[in-house]
């Protein structure tokens, strides 16, 4: 499969595996899994044709890890960032010290005023390292990297939770948290 193929594959299933099941006619599970078959029948049925191999292909080559089967490849979830109601069934975790936000410089003097909100999603995602936060600042024009002080929030409180792809979650990060 080409970089154009599995560009669309990945976005086709990132809409309906994050934020709008219903769309395909599909209901998340507990963990926000679905079953496999049901995906590839559902989206047949939408003339979006998809293979079971695009599909482990799509998952398996994925740079961030969008997606992940279960243990018997029968079942598939999006990891994280879905704006529908979905638990993740994820544990409470000690984040390190320091995690990392990527953004757009134009977001980032409100950022540091009002602190970073889910908005639309489950919740904030956070980098573990200054890198990855910096390919996710991209895609919001020039990128800034904001430092979040995460064991300082979890010793406040605060609940994080990692996901099968790595990506810190938490419900919000009050400015005091946050620094350029």
């Amino acid at each position: 499969m080409d970089d154009k193929r599995r560009t669309k594959v990945s976005k086709y299933l990132s809409k309906h595996l994050r934020h709008d099941p219903a769309g395909l006619g599909l209901t998340l599970g507990p963990g926000g899994w679905v079953a496999v078959d049901d995906l590839l029948q559902a989206c047949a049925k939408r003339n979006f044709a998809l293979t079971a191999e695009e599909l482990r292909e799509v998952v398996g080559r994925s740079d961030k890890q969008r997606f992940a089967f279960d243990e018997s490849g029968a079942m598939i979830r999006a990891n994280q960032g879905h704006s529908v109601e979905v638990d993740l069934q994820l544990t409470p975790t000690a984040p390190p010290e320091e995690l990392f936000h990527g953004t757009g410089a134009g977001s980032v003097d409100s950022i540091l005023a009002t602190g970073l909100e889910r908005r639309s999603r489950h919740h904030v995602h956070l980098s573990p390292d200054e890198e990855t936060a910096r390919r996710v600042g991209m895609r919001h024009g020039q990128p800034v990297v904001l430092t979040v002080a995460a064991g300082a929030m979890a010793r406040a409180g605060h609940e994080f939770f990692v996901s099968a792809n790595g990506v810190w979650l938490v419900d919000s990060v009050p400015p005091e948290y946050v620094q350029r």
